[in-house]
């Protein structure tokens, strides 16, 4: 037998099982631009599409024309996939930051992550190019004062949930977008200080495009042998964290939580010890992680839904379907506020979600990580037979609930009275029409802001003296203006940790317009007394023991100025620069035991540590404006 070039005798056998595939499934279509004699090349990456697209979708391309043709008959029907549906609030709980209740949920949530118990998947598959910034999001710049970016953030706030226990898992879900480069970032950084093998990767392929209701499988109109693809959304998650084995090896190592996280959200981790605190008190398979809702606001609603049939399900809503829901079932006047709250009845859906591990697995294992679908096909006219342009079936990672009997217990957390939502999805000319009609504008500019108007509220709930916010334009963007506070998560990654590290947190004080930088390992620093006006920035490393006994800082600090063109494009996304004008440093590059002290002259602190001799160089270190250390051997 002999095969023509490029062709083996197992390539050869594929394609023909392929071709089969796709005469049973009423796909020969593809075969018409062919020609007479198609080259063996071509027909190679044409079946080996094809090989690619049936492996990698749940049941293969059989499930998938099959559920393409009952979804796009449903949408030509016009079918109401909420008809039926009655709406209430769901099983959940409300609990204000800084509180005693919040205090206890989160010690209860921290006491279930030591040892190991949580694991983390971060769903990276999108790039920045909505907000004209060519990268990966997750290597975006969080801000501006130090220019972490959003995978170290995340990595380096996982690292400080750890401590010294067991390590904390993440996985990624990368797209063939994004994983070259994601890959790339951890390898150029050491994994961020992760262990090998604590962070897994798993890259998310796409699907067939479809052509018309028939779900006729689209080819390339530049490229015979070669099949449009899309996205099929971040549901894809579920699937792959099965299939790739990863879920069940954590469950061996004794992993209890999963909490998924979005790209570019900062302050994503903040809430995550008390979510698990509310998930175990209320015995929560899944949680939502929500945020509080204002009436039509751009956010998806988590519902309690009941059926006329008896059938109940708690699930996401999407935002555009919320007013009509309400006006058909329960609410005359559709997405109005409650009275008592001025929000919604409906906690907003984020995609900050937490799992149960044990019970998500065994749910995976039945259903082999398959999650409900739609499609959104554009029809050319209101005939609805012909599309404006190829569709595909997409499916979204908040809906794994949908897939749950009606024993499962799915409900929400809300931690209120702080900033756990601000991601950054718009690009600045969007973000400017969206700050003049007073919408949250969810750009780089409000991502920025809301990581130091975070950070402040964890000092302010520790007792910090802070002045208040205030509003601010920056190039036609409104922000929340404070202090820009910027800490390592090693300080304390729980509002309990941080107030540790501040033992008179009525003596720390910050002036607007004040920039604090705590960079490095600051598990062993201690936050005393502190008067700042300016800019000040401390870096610790592994081994230093630091506390700020007594310390002033007054300069000309930092400031945000105008763009003058060609900066790069975490600048020009943002629409602003930082300039920084005067800083302290505090430098500790030795491990060693140091104690900052400046006042009063320097001399309480020094008498017991110094000879005259010191005393003198002291005292005119202390009125040239210079921090005074002691550093123990």
């Amino acid at each position: 037998l002999t095969l023509p070039p490029g062709r083996t005798p197992q390539r050869s056998a594929m394609s023909k099982a392929k071709k089969a595939l796709l005469q049973e499934l009423g796909q020969t279509h593809l075969f018409d631009g062919w020609g007479s004699k198609p080259s063996a090349a071509d027909e190679s990456r044409f079946y080996k599409q094809i090989e690619d697209l049936d492996a990698s979708y749940p049941g293969g391309l059989k499930a998938y024309v099959d559920n393409g043709r009952k979804l796009l008959a449903d949408s030509k029907a016009g079918v109401n996939p909420l008809e039926g549906w009655t709406p209430s609030v769901p099983v959940g709980e409300t609990v204000a930051y800084g509180t005693p209740e919040f205090d206890e949920v989160e010690a209860a949530g921290m006491a279930a992550v030591s040892g190991g118990g949580c694991g983390f998947v971060l769903v990276a598959g999108g790039l920045g190019e909505r907000l004209g910034y060519s990268g990966i999001k997750v290597q975006l710049p969080s801000q501006l004062t130090t220019g972490t970016t959003y995978l170290e953030l995340y990595i380096r706030h996982i690292l400080a949930l750890q401590g010294s226990g067991a390590p904390l898992p993440l996985a990624i879900m990368t797209s063939g977008d994004t994983d070259a480069q994601t890959r790339a970032l951890l390898d150029a950084n050491a994994n961020f200080g992760m262990r090998a093998g604590q962070v897994t990767i798993v890259r998310q392929e796409k699907v067939a495009c479809l052509a018309d209701n028939d779900a006729r499988l689209a080819a390339d109109p530049k490229d015979p042998y070669k099949l449009l693809t899309k996205p099929h959304g971040h549901g894809d998650v579920h699937y792959l964290l099965h299939s790739s084995g990863t879920l069940d090896a954590w469950l061996e190592s004794g992993v209890q939580w999963v909490y998924f996280m979005q790209d570019t959200n900062a302050p994503s981790l903040k809430v995550l010890p008390a979510a698990i605190g509310i998930s175990r008190r209320n015995q929560l398979d899944v949680n939502s992680v929500c945020v509080p809702r204002m009436p039509g606001e751009s956010i998806g609603g988590l519902m309690a839904l009941t059926h006329a049939d008896g059938r109940t399900q708690t699930a996401n809503v999407e935002y555009n379907q919320i007013d009509a829901l309400l006006k058909a079932t329960v609410e005359p006047r559709g997405d109005v506020a409650d009275p008592a709250t001025g929000r919604s009845p409906y906690p907003g859906s984020i995609n900050q979600l937490l799992f149960a591990l044990g019970p998500y697995t065994a749910q995976l294992h039945k259903t082999g990580g398959t999650m409900p679908e739609f499609v959104n096909p554009k029809y050319a006219d209101a005939s609805k037979t012909k599309f404006k342009s190829p569709t595909r079936l997409e499916c979204m990672m908040q809906d794994y609930p949908k897939s749950l009997p009606p024993s499962a217990r799915v409900g929400f957390s809300v931690i209120s009275n702080t900033t756990a939502f601000s991601p950054v999805k718009t690009n600045l000319a969007d973000a400017r029409a969206k700050s003049a009609k007073g919408e949250p504008t969810y750009s780089a500019a409000s991502g920025e802001a809301d990581v130091y108007a975070s950070a402040c509220e964890v000092l302010a709930a520790s007792g910090v003296r802070l002045p208040p916010p205030v509003h601010a334009i920056r190039d036609g963007v409104g922000v929340v203006d404070t202090p820009r506070v910027v800490i390592d998560p090693s300080f304390g990654p729980t509002l309990a940790a941080v107030r540790d590290k501040l033992p008179t947190p009525h003596a720390v004080s910050l002036a607007q317009g004040s920039t604090l930088v705590l960079e490095g390992d600051l598990t062993r620093v201690r936050l005393e007394a502190l008067s700042l006006d300016g800019a000040l920035v401390v870096r610790v490393v592994p081994g230093a023991d630091v506390t700020i006994r007594n310390l002033r800082v007054s300069n000309k600090g930092w400031e945000f100025g105008e763009l003058t063109g060609g900066e790069p494009e975490e600048l020009a996304i943002r629409g602003y620069k930082l300039r920084k004008l005067q800083t302290r440093e505090l430098i500790f590059d030795q491990p060693g035991v140091y104690v900052v002290d400046d006042g009063p002259l320097g001399l309480p602190a020094l008498v017991n540590s110094f000879s005259l001799l010191g005393v003198a160089v002291a005292l005119a270190a202390a009125l040239a404006g210079m921090v005074l250390l002691r550093r123990s051997p």
